[in-house]
């Protein structure tokens, strides 16, 4: 496969660095009754670099069934790293943005417009360890060879309401829960959120995509709380590389 990829790339010029995009879609189902909520249309575009695609823009949109117009959308920019995409997600039903940008090194800033039109503020200092928003996607193909091995790897996530991060832990997840060819979660890795917080289930194929979601997702279901999913996703397009190293 990854002979394949890099002939096909060599090909069309981008084995070293070329303009590459990654399509995928995704259907959110309730957990109670397995009726559609939402579906996802995520476009990524990047770069194709050494034979492995490197994002640089990612688009998300967020659609109801029969509905051609987004309800929601999300912008992400991965000028920093894969791990610390700039984001703007928008949610207008609710009134609501969040945005996430890094004015300097190690520092973040938050601006969240709440659903009652508060706007909340924070400035964060941040180490090495933050993963933030779908950057924990890139760091699981990050940690690939770590995730298909059945490792376990300690990191830090965002909660960018909360305008903190708290620690986390990427280790191998319940096989019955998703069908899938890896199956991996995210889970905190203090006690007391381990409480309050349940796990995050992830399915990938062994391409390295994301093909299952099972949590807490970022759409409202009303004001105060968000919809609990399970999202399946289809690869509409692949880069003209892999996905992993």
């Amino acid at each position: 496969m990854k002979a394949t990829a890099a002939f096909v790339g060599a090909l069309l010029g981008c084995s070293h660095a070329g303009a590459a995009v990654f399509e995928f879609h995704g259907s959110a189902r309730s957990l109670e009754n397995n009726t559609l909520i939402y579906k996802e249309q995520h476009t990524v575009s990047g770069t194709c670099e050494s034979g492995v695609f490197v994002p640089e823009q990612h688009r998300v949109d967020y659609l109801r069934d029969a509905e051609d117009t987004p309800f929601a959308s999300k912008q992400l920019a991965y000028r920093q790293s894969t791990r610390l995409p700039a984001v703007d997600f928008h949610q207008p039903e609710f009134n609501e943005r969040l945005q996430i940008s890094y004015p300097e090194a190690n520092t973040l800033d938050i601006t969240w417009q709440k659903p009652s039109s508060e706007t909340a503020m924070f400035e964060l200092r941040f180490g090495s360890k933050l993963v933030v928003d779908a950057g924990f996607d890139q760091f699981v193909r990050a940690n690939w060879a770590a995730v298909t091995s059945g490792q376990s790897v300690e990191f830090d996530f965002l909660a960018p309401t909360r305008g903190d991060y708290y620690g986390f832990v990427l280790e191998p997840g319940p096989k019955n829960r998703v069908d899938a060819d890896i199956v991996v979660q995210i889970r905190p890795t203090s006690l007391m959120l381990r409480v309050l917080v349940d796990p995050i289930v992830l399915g990938y194929n062994r391409q390295g995509a994301l093909t299952h979601y099972l949590g807490l997702t970022n759409i409202r279901k009303n004001a105060d709380a968000n919809h609990t999913a399970a999202i399946n996703y289809q690869v509409i397009r692949y880069p003209e590389c892999e996905l992993t190293d």
